[in-house]
């Protein structure tokens, strides 16, 4: 997680990630911030996003990253 959190600061700076649930709802992620985070997430994890995980409900907290993040690795 700490590394997500790394992710995002470097992506969008200055976001409390901990307790923001809003990320793509109040825009803090916009679709180019997305792409971003999908490279650098498939690059660091060693997962691959498709078109059908690209939801806000995926995207609108640190937390729900790593739930997708957790789940393309297999360690549901």
């Amino acid at each position: 997680m700490e590394e997500l959190l790394e992710i995002l600061e470097e992506i969008a700076p200055g976001v409390d990630y901990e307790n923001c649930t809003t990320l793509v709802d109040d825009h803090i992620l916009d679709s180019f911030g997305i792409l971003s985070l999908v490279s650098e997430m498939e690059d660091a994890f060693d997962i691959e996003v498709s078109p059908a995980e690209l939801v806000p409900e995926n995207f609108n907290s640190a937390a729900s990253l790593w739930k997708m993040i957790c789940r393309l690795r297999g360690e549901e």
